[in-house]
């Protein structure tokens, strides 16, 4: 007997959007609806097994890579899928959301590949996620112009041949879409919705152009959950009738768990494996989650102190790039964060030497790209991938057989020569409150102090604040980190910020909200798994 029809989906709160009908079709509901169907009670599972593992760590203290899938390891013969024409060189990729004048500037930026986000740089209001959908298909139709009301400047795409590639990167498995339900009232995936529209849509119009579908997969924190990803991959090729090996994935190494499963999950995704991503924001959030009841060994320094050249995050990053050239996979580089001053030459001149001795390093370690998140910084890690690949797309034949990375060594916390301070408390208070307001405000990638940040970054300061709190830690100053020293910095920051933005602009925005909801998941005896859960359900729209 054949599995039954799906259920329709239904769109629950949610106002009309101009031109949703292009993205919300029947037949691409339908194909949600059994994604749906067919996943979500897997995904379900894996969450379940994310607070089994997280009890684990909790109790033992400690991680190491998996004896089950040491066979995996130890087996020199299979390598990824070769990576096709339009994903072969990746020197710089640059990230942002994906409304109408990101989608067009990130196009056109230089950059070979643009990560499209409806995941950390965008708030998942429903709004961003039907429109920046439509955005796409415009893109690929070249069919997409936009004019900035307040300058009158008009932006539209340069030649095929110019544009980045699109890497699309949709919501982790842990957020729900609450617009979209099944029969039963329950909300389908975020993970399925992004994925589902975008693929169901673009899947033809992509392999069209000479290109194809490619996804950067977030939050992954086993090869499990790689594997269902897999699984996803192959039934939505067959729904289409697309070529197996069509999709092409990139991987996101930011939890600390999947450090140790680098191999494993390149092997689950081995047909549409395209590379694996160092992550910083997110993996520092994770080993603040992880390791949380671990004692003053697990205690991060602030978050800036914590640079990539710190011993643990070296052994990170070097251990992901030999993990990647040795199964033929791309090893693409961490963020850089930095927004130019229109205002400020000299920020500026010490901002690009910093930037460009990061991508150097990068570069000079073996990764094969990396990452920024505005243009002005797209030529300056161009030329530090340029002097080291030259022609070459990759450096993929550098195999780096001179890393050995230990367990012990990527849980070394201890091992950097720097601790908390009060300016590190009142930075974390300052920039979870900004960013959490402007989130709230459907905005998911903020410029905030020079930087551009997004939810990742919030992720590791009110972590960060919760951490030191419960650690005890005591500042250089002799103040001890306790809820109510929190309180006193938070209350100090939402008065500096209404004498900053003046009353008007203040009352017209969401700071009181953010301002509670940072100290809600900053103080509350109970460790929120996510920031972003609290909070959406506090984001309108």
């Amino acid at each position: 007997m054949s599995a039954p029809a799906p259920s329709p989906l239904a769109i629950v709160d949610a106002e009309p959007l101009p031109r949703q009908e292009e993205v919300l079709t029947d037949a691409a509901l339908a194909f949600v609806a059994e994604l749906h169907r067919r996943f979500t009670p897997r995904r379900d599972e894996l969450l379940a097994r994310r607070a089994e593992r997280r009890a684990e760590i909790a109790r033992t203290c400690t991680l190491d890579f998996l004896p089950e899938t040491a066979a995996v390891r130890a087996d020199d013969s299979w390598k990824v899928a070769p990576a096709p024409a339009a994903l072969n060189d990746r020197r710089v990729e640059i990230t942002g959301p994906t409304d109408r004048k990101m989608t067009i500037n990130a196009l056109n930026s230089g950059a070979k590949v643009w990560l499209a986000d409806f995941e950390d740089a965008s708030a998942p209001t429903w709004e961003n996620v039907v429109l920046g959908q439509v955005n796409l298909a415009d893109a690929y139709t070249r069919t997409i112009d936009f004019t900035d009301p307040a300058s009158g400047k008009s932006y539209a795409l340069r030649p095929d041949a110019e544009l980045a590639t699109v890497v699309m990167r949709p919501r982790g498995w842990h957020l729900t879409e609450r617009h979209l339900t099944d029969a039963d009232g329950t909300p389908v995936p975020g993970a399925l919705v992004d994925f589902g529209l975008y693929f169901f849509h673009n899947a033809q119009r992509l392999l069209d152009l000479g290109k194809g579908p490619y996804f950067y997969l977030p939050k992954t924190e086993s090869h499990l959950e790689a594997r269902l990803w897999n699984d996803v991959f192959v039934f939505a090729q067959d729904y289409v009738g697309v070529p197996q090996g069509t999709i092409r994935a990139t991987v996101l190494i930011e939890t600390i768990t999947a450090a140790y499963e680098m191999e494993e999950i390149l092997y689950e995704l081995r047909d549409h494996a395209s590379g694996l991503n160092a992550g910083r924001w997110d993996y520092l959030f994770s080993i603040v989650k992880n390791f949380r009841d671990g004692g003053a060994k697990f205690v991060l320094p602030d978050r800036n102190a914590v640079t990539m050249t710190a011993p643990f995050m070296r052994a990170y990053t070097e251990l992901l790039v030999r993990t990647c050239h040795k199964r033929g996979a791309h090893a693409i580089g961490g963020m850089a964060a930095f927004i130019p001053s229109r205002r400020d030459a000299e920020v500026n001149k010490v901002a690009f030497e910093k930037v460009r001795a990061d991508k150097d390093r990068e570069a000079n370690d073996g990764f094969d790209g990396s990452w920024v998140a505005h243009p002005d910084l797209v030529p300056i890690a161009m030329e530090s991938f340029d002097k080291v690949l030259g022609d070459r797309p990759n450096q993929k034949d550098r195999l780096r057989e001179d890393v050995h990375v230990e367990a012990a060594d990527l849980i070394a916390i201890d091992s950097l020569d720097a601790k908390p301070t009060y300016a590190g408390l009142v930075n974390a208070v300052q920039v979870g409150i900004r960013y959490i307001e402007a989130w709230l405000r459907g905005l998911g990638a903020v410029a905030i102090f020079n930087l551009m940040e997004d939810a990742a970054t919030a992720e590791i300061s009110r972590s960060q604040i919760w951490q030191w709190i419960n650690a005890g830690v005591e500042f250089e100053n002799g103040d001890a980190a306790t809820p109510e020293l929190a309180r006193k910095v938070a209350a100090e920051e939402l008065s500096d910020i209404r004498q900053e933005i003046g009353e008007e602009a203040f009352a017209a925005g969401h700071w009181q909200e953010a301002h509670d909801l940072l100290l809600r998941v900053s103080l509350d005896e109970n460790y929120a798994d996510f920031l972003t859960l609290p909070a959406y359900e506090q984001l309108r729209g």
